[in-house]
């Protein structure tokens, strides 16, 4: 052992005498989404109903949108978006390769195929890439705005008008952050937000689907309620499921959607915090672009190195850490369909460099201050 490593354990012995147990996440919860959730049953309305109706509406007006609807969960919303956006079984729609699955899957769910397009180092969708994988069936193109930071909307709105697609886009992980001022999920043809339990705000599961267009929100309507536009008819003009949520969701929605900017104030705190506790110059945090907004839905660290035994160290210390998105490309699942077309060296780095540090809004400072320690005493 030389003496660098001798001097890191001594620090790490005096300053910290016992090992915290931090996880990657935690809900943000407490007494508000208890009474809300009362109101229901004093109501006695647990169905999709006023608390729905409300909670749309604080939606609509956060992000700016004309119409929205609810969907079970964020890959239903984004199937529901693919539908009444009119893609296809046989289409192409062109998806970043660096994502959660369930945004190709919904693809794969219409019946169009997911076709991988690699991913700029700020994590976002190449559009150089993209143009190489346009083929006479390409309809569509879904833009992901990554751990809290927005794609180039610009770049993307441009392409897709000059090869006449449609844009779905997967704003999960995007509820406040908007790009040159404008909210993201509000740019394209149709847009999708997620409230899985480790979103910005959740309601344990749920998604919410964006249009300012009325005919494909008239799709939206017949589509998400077994092909009708009103509920207490047996009258079905269309084919359509049950894609509803319940009020007992929107009730813990509308607690969760009245402490965001709490919610987002905490959060920055958090980045920053690390922002400036981090010394070890084999680490660098990923920033938004100058013309996004940020919510950092996840504190996304670069390593100089590749992530395995660091992941294992911090675990040693009591530290839940997650990979980056594993590359689409490469998922067993694509892979026997032949689907791939080119290669994804941005998306790969990614995935062996990057890592997803504890960021839930309870994270209190002596425990940031306890990861970024150990980031700071890792040598390889």
């Amino acid at each position: 052992m030389n003496l660098r490593m001798v001097h890191i354990l001594e620090e790490q012995k005096t300053k910290w005498s016992f090992k915290m147990k931090i996880n990657q996440f935690s809900p943000y919860l407490g007494d508000e989404e208890y009474k809300k959730i009362k109101e229901c049953f004093d109501s006695n309305w647990i169905t999709e109903g006023p608390l729905c109706a409300e909670f749309s509406d604080k939606l609509l007006k956060l992000t700016g949108a004309k119409y929205g609807v609810f969907a079970p969960n964020g890959t239903l919303a984004l199937y529901l978006a693919l539908k009444a956006a009119g893609i296809k079984p046989g289409d192409e729609v062109l998806v970043s390769n660096f994502t959660f699955i369930a945004s190709a899957n919904a693809i794969e769910m219409i019946g169009a195929t997911p076709v991988f397009v690699d991913i700029n180092m700020d994590l976002h969708i190449n559009i150089e890439h993209a143009e190489e994988l346009i083929t006479e069936k390409t309809t569509g193109i879904m833009p992901i705005h990554i751990y809290g930071t927005a794609c180039d909307m610009d770049s993307i709105m441009s392409f897709a008008k000059k090869h006449n697609l449609k844009v779905i886009e997967d704003a999960a992980q995007a509820i406040g952050v908007h790009w040159n001022g404008k909210h993201c999920g509000t740019f394209g043809d149709i847009g999708t937000f997620s409230f899985f339990a480790d979103k910005t705000i959740t309601t344990g599961e749920g998604g919410f689907v964006v249009t300012n267009n009325e005919e494909i929100y008239e799709n939206l309507l017949y589509i998400r309620n077994q092909g009708r536009i009103n509920r207490g008819s047996f009258l079905h003009p269309q084919i359509g499921y049950n894609f509803r949520i319940t009020d007992l969701q929107a009730a813990v929605g509308l607690a969760q959607i009245s402490k965001l900017p709490e919610i987002i104030e905490k959060k920055m705190n958090i980045f920053n915090s690390y922002m400036k506790k981090i010394k070890n110059k084999d680490f660098c945090i990923l920033e938004p672009h100058e013309k996004s907004g940020f919510v950092p839905f996840r504190v996304a660290l670069f390593y100089k190195h590749n992530v395995n035994d660091l992941m294992k160290y911090l675990s040693d210390n009591g530290i839940e850490t997650r990979t980056f998105f594993y590359p689409l490309h490469n998922q067993p699942c694509f892979v026997s369909k032949n689907w791939i077309r080119s290669e994804y060296k941005n998306s790969i780095y990614a995935y062996d460099h990057g890592l997803c540090m504890p960021s839930y809004v309870s994270l209190s400072e002596e425990e940031i201050e306890y990861v970024c320690d150990r980031l700071n005493n890792y040598v390889v």
